[in-house]
């Protein structure tokens, strides 16, 4: 599966991507992309052209500039909570960092939950145990579900994140099991980070009250209404609960939990 996935990824990438590549030597920007990148199971955007979009040279310079120290977040266990629909940079992209700092990274999802009968829909037989990406409300392909929302503990993780997606929120903040773990998890202190749409999960969560945070544009209004104090910046932290508010703050996003976590065990950064 794996194998498949790097094999799709790299095909993916445009021409001229992988024209510079081969001129500069840089199979580490290569590795890199196709880590980034899901199961291609339509035609997609390849993250690269993201990467290398004008105006993202900084996203572009997180992801390609070598990790020296991967034992940074060494010992540390997160939890990523999502369903299908989430932005596959907005995943994958804090996965692939946390995890290059040393950190154990599990796929959390609802338990599988096929639509009724009645709708007439065909579900293919990877969703029951893989989540769906999306770029931009395109389907682009799959990842691996490592554990569902009602076989984990508050105790078992250090942090958990939430990606956005406009229809992962949606998915997750209907599912009991995942609203209880984040109001277990919030009242341990223990981090909590969502990006882009997913701070609507934490609304449905009810912990947002008189606490400082961001998130995507259209659902700063709905924020605001759950008793957020809502600021438009690329993260923001308070106390217990990062957020922000794009797939462009990727970067500025995974910096700010890591930060957070080794501040808490007083480790040196990257």
């Amino acid at each position: 599966m794996k194998k498949n996935m790097l094999l799709l990824g790299s095909l993916a990438l445009p021409l001229g991507f992988m024209q510079a590549s081969a001129q500069s030597g840089s199979a580490h920007e290569l590795e890199v992309i196709n880590q980034l990148s899901s199961n291609a199971a339509v035609s997609s955007m390849p993250v690269s052209q993201l990467l290398n979009a004008p105006g993202n040279e900084a996203l572009k310079a997180f992801f390609f500039t070598p990790i020296k120290n991967k034992t940074v977040l060494k010992g540390k266990k997160m939890a990523v909570l999502a369903a299908d629909g989430f932005e596959e940079i907005e995943l994958l992209g804090p996965v692939w960092y946390f995890r290059q700092l040393g950190a154990q990274v599990d796929i959390v999802a609802p338990k599988f939950n096929p639509a009724p009968a009645r709708y007439g829909l065909s579900t293919p037989e990877m969703a029951k145990n893989h989540i769906m990406a999306i770029q931009y409300l395109n389907p682009v392909g799959w990842v691996k579900v490592d554990r569902t929302a009602d076989q984990i503990k508050v105790d078992e993780y250090d942090a958990i994140f939430i990606p956005g997606g406009a229809w992962n929120p949606d998915n997750l903040r209907y599912d009991k099991d995942v609203l209880r773990y984040i109001r277990e998890f919030n009242q341990s202190g223990k981090l909590i980070a969502a990006i882009c749409h997913a701070p609507v999960v934490l609304a449905s969560a009810d912990i947002l009250k008189g606490r400082k945070l961001t998130g995507y544009w259209n659902i700063q209004t709905d924020l605001t209404n759950a008793g957020g104090i809502v600021s438009d910046v690329p993260v923001v932290t308070d106390g217990n609960i990062i957020t922000s508010r794009h797939p462009i703050d990727v970067a500025d996003f995974s910096k700010a939990v890591e930060s957070w976590l080794t501040k808490e065990s007083g480790v040196t950064k990257r």
